[in-house]
């Protein structure tokens, strides 16, 4: 059988997951990102193992997504606590990117950074090739659109509070171009619960450590966390909780506190913190923001145009071979929730291509209930209005309702085991 060739378009945690997955199964595999370094938000990032997503990192690594153990190997601080959220795992956003980049290239993945997707062709019920600007149109027999749901400035002008120069560098390198909104995939937009407006705003900013107190970096460095009271007179009236994409950290104690974690710089969890009240935080005096430089006033918008797919992430509409990964796969909030969707679309586009039947998680795992639920909540427009998360908000509530949270490893590898997915993701298909 000729080897089947997947081009994944976006280099986010969904699509270094899905390029990793379809290489595993015997592809070869093309991974086109529009900047210059891979992992887009997640070189902000740096939480995981919190809450539920212990649980999804333990089955995924059973069923063979050793992706999280590059995770694992750049972690700085583990069992993490700050409100809401226990056990977490901090990795550090200055290794991260490096380690996943030579992680993909051991395994045989094809990288190319600076490479912008601008156009696609269809033959049939095929997409048949992408164009790529300043190179040649690159042909695959099935594609997977990790491209996300931000990286628009527009959408950060109308919608927030203006471009906030962040990582993504959308000036620098293009805006995003969504695959299934070029080959006429059916989209559709986040909403806030009350309707009144589209979108979300990115959760937390970094600050640079030397522009903070020695004594709250010495707390930081040696618990992973620190929370640093903010005086009644700083606090805004109006509170940033409904603007977050992240309602897992829509939690009055982020209001009432500044809470940092130690992810190499110092991670800020709030979308913004104007910079002058900021500064009358005591040890804060000298703060100074490192990522989104414009924190002091906005970060980017997300949750533009999730993509109408299948519980196996097959994207439903006009073409065959496209599947979606990440955000693009529906209202998935953070890098666990992105790797498992990844693995997953990745995996099938593998599938499709030989002929196989597609994998669709079973309810019986965590993952499968998150991605089932999920896929079906973006079909409501109500569901849309709602953010899903192993890490809180209203997934990890149905999460332990359905006794699917647990951090006992054994249990969870009983539980893939019965499933019959133990290494799925570590076995050949061809």
């Amino acid at each position: 059988m000729r080897v089947p060739k997947i081009v994944v378009v976006g280099g986010g945690w969904g699509g270094c997951a899905a390029a990793a997955a379809a290489r595993k199964a015997g592809a070869e595999v093309i991974l086109l990102e529009r900047a210059d370094m891979l992992l887009g938000t997640g070189l902000v990032g740096g939480i995981f193992r919190n809450n539920g997503r212990f649980t999804a990192a333990e089955e995924m690594l059973e069923m063979g997504a050793d992706i999280f153990s590059v995770m694992d190997n750049c972690v700085t601080h583990t069992n993490v606590e700050f409100p809401g959220h226990k056990h977490a795992s901090l990795y550090n956003v200055y290794r991260i990117e490096p380690a996943v980049k030579e992680y993909l290239m051991k395994l045989g993945v094809k990288i190319f950074t600076t490479a912008r997707v601008i156009d696609v062709a269809k033959e049939g019920r095929k997409v048949s090739c992408v164009v790529v600007e300043g190179l040649e149109p690159i042909q695959a027999d099935a594609f997977v659109d990790a491209t996300g749901t931000s990286a628009v400035p527009a959408n950060c002008t109308k919608y927030g509070n203006g471009c906030a120069m962040c990582i993504l560098r959308c000036h620098s390198f293009g805006p995003r171009i969504s695959i299934t909104t070029k080959v006429g995939v059916e989209e559709w937009i986040g909403k806030k619960p009350d309707g009144s407006s589209i979108g979300a705003m990115s959760g937390s900013c970094k600050l640079c450590k030397d522009s903070i107190d020695p004594q709250i970096v010495k707390e930081l460095e040696e618990k992973g966390s620190a929370l640093v009271p903010v005086p009644l007179e700083v606090r805004e009236e109006e509170k940033l909780l409904s603007m977050k994409a992240c309602q897992q950290y829509a939690l009055e104690e982020f209001i009432e506190n500044l809470v940092l974690l130690d992810t190499g710089p110092v991670k800020l969890m709030t979308p913004f913190f104007p910079l002058e009240r900021l500064r009358k935080v005591p040890g804060m005096e000298r703060a100074r923001y490192e990522d989104p430089i414009a924190g002091g006033k906005g970060n980017s918008m997300r949750y533009f145009g999730f993509a109408n797919c299948t519980p196996e992430l097959q994207a439903i509409g006009p073409v065959d071979n496209l599947f979606c990964a990440g955000e693009k796969a529906g209202a998935m909030v953070g890098h666990t929730e992105a790797i498992v969707s990844g693995t997953l679309a990745g995996h099938n586009a593998v599938r499709q291509v030989i002929g196989e039947k597609l994998l669709r998680f079973p309810d019986e795992i965590a993952v499968g209930d998150f991605v089932n639920h999920v896929i079906g909540e973006m079909k409501k427009e109500e569901g849309r209005q709602y953010k899903y998360t192993f890490s809180g908000s209203i997934y990890f509530k149905r999460m332990k309702e359905k006794n699917l949270y647990t951090t006992d490893v054994k249990v969870i590898k009983e539980r893939v085991k019965k499933a019959g997915l133990k290494s799925i993701f570590d076995t050949k298909l061809l």
